[in-house]
């Protein structure tokens, strides 16, 4: 399975220190080694960094590990593949235009007998699942609204949308637009929300900390959200499995629970 990364702040912050240790995880911690990605949003625009190397030592990680980009809302993406080659086409995140946004997806899991019929106005280059599910999931809102509809039936249609895929198998997946971020859970997932009183925090994958207190203000907040938890010294909140969570300015604002 792959490793999901998401960031969603209240101000412009920079994801060195986690992605430090999130791309270790790309053929050296761990073993997904088929590519990686990230996307940082800048207001409406939209920085997007794919390779199909190893994250570990691919030199686009190293341009984004020494550029300190900074933006509310991150998703980055280690692939292991289970469907479609290794190449950049197959590599995640991956980027569509919606109600005049551009809109982030990434996904970990398998998807098996997942066919949706041909679309309007997406469809997937490569040859993924998960691609395939990003497309259904655009689709299907775009052709329920033309213009983006209140964040609370936004909401609920992609809770709605996220279970009825869920049934071909594992949906753990990541969704921004530049203002939110969506966080779905179908096996791991996991999230922290650091915020004044900040403290001191350790990387698990690697032996770094960084005392946030020095490099923040007291009105900053930052959620971070990751497959497995990017730190061995912080309490991360898991995700149940069914449970969609939307994030906005560094706070989860809803939550969907299964059943």
């Amino acid at each position: 399975m792959c490793q999901l990364m998401g960031m969603n702040c209240n101000t412009p912050t920079d994801i060195l220190f986690s992605f430090e240790g999130f791309h270790r995880r790309g053929g050296q911690t761990d073993h997904h080694a088929d590519g990686w990605g990230i996307a940082f949003f800048e207001n409406k625009g939209c920085r997007i960094f794919l390779d199909d190397k190893p994250s570990v030592e691919s030199p686009v990680a190293h341009l984004v590990r020494n550029y300190p980009i900074k933006s509310e809302n991150v998703i980055a993406h280690i692939r292991k593949a289970t469907q479609g080659e290794v190449n950049l086409a197959n590599t995640h995140p991956f980027m569509r235009e919606m109600w005049g946004r551009y809109w982030i997806f990434a996904h970990n899991g398998n998807l098996e007998n997942f066919q949706p019929e041909a679309g309007c106005h997406y469809n997937p280059v490569g040859g993924t699942d998960s691609e395939r599910a990003f497309c259904h999931l655009m689709e299907r809102l775009r052709a329920k609204w033309c213009q983006q509809p209140q964040l609370d039936e936004l909401f609920a249609e992609v809770a709605r949308l996220a279970a009825e895929i869920s049934s071909h198998g594992v949906f753990n997946f990541m969704l921004s637009n530049g203002e939110v971020l969506f966080a779905h859970c179908s096996t791991h997932l996991h999230y922290i929300i650091r915020q004044a009183p900040f403290n001191t925090a350790h990387l698990v994958d690697d032996d770094v900390s960084v005392d946030f207190a020095s490099v923040t203000t007291p009105h900053d907040r930052v959620a971070v959200i990751a497959t497995q938890p990017l730190t061995d010294n912080e309490s991360w909140t898991p995700l149940v499995p069914g449970e969609l969570l939307l994030f906005r300015d560094g706070s989860p604002l809803s939550q969907h629970l299964p059943g």
